[in-house]
């Protein structure tokens, strides 16, 4: 279940469209953990709308390609995890700063969802991600 409810996130984003009130100063006010939540519903909301602020029913699936090209973007043009999100239309950014942590302990093996992949071809998209290099099937 959702931390925050869609009408919530709504009230607060407006909140700060008004121009009354900053990022923390309105987390204080509504008991938001973090203002970097509040930045990430009003960033989503000016790029993609109020349909970016509902729940989701459950979790997108990325392949592991997708997420080397977000983070190979990160590091090529110094961009942040939320500008990073944006611009792959992804509206949960700390999501990528999870990538990042499980590529920088695991390299790409550690991107790969266990649940969507076949066991035995894991190792062998990962190892053509990783040398970059295609192999003809004989």
């Amino acid at each position: 279940m959702a931390k925050y409810s869609e009408k919530f996130k709504l009230m607060v984003v407006k909140e700060y469209l008004e121009g009354n009130l900053g990022y923390k100063l309105l987390a204080r006010k509504h008991g938001v953990k973090s203002h970097k939540q509040i930045i990430n519903w009003v960033k989503n909301y000016e790029n993609f709308g109020a349909e970016s602020l509902m729940s989701k029913k459950h979790e997108k699936s990325y392949s592991v390609q997708f997420k080397l090209d977000v983070l190979r973007f990160m590091k090529r043009t110094g961009s942040s995890v939320i500008d990073s999100a944006l611009q792959f239309g992804i509206t949960n950014p700390p999501m990528i700063s999870r990538w990042k942590k499980e590529f920088l302990e695991g390299g790409a093996e550690a991107l790969v969802n266990r649940k969507d992949g076949h066991p035995c071809l894991i190792k062998v998209r990962v190892r053509v991600i990783k040398t970059n290099t295609w192999k003809k099937k004989k």
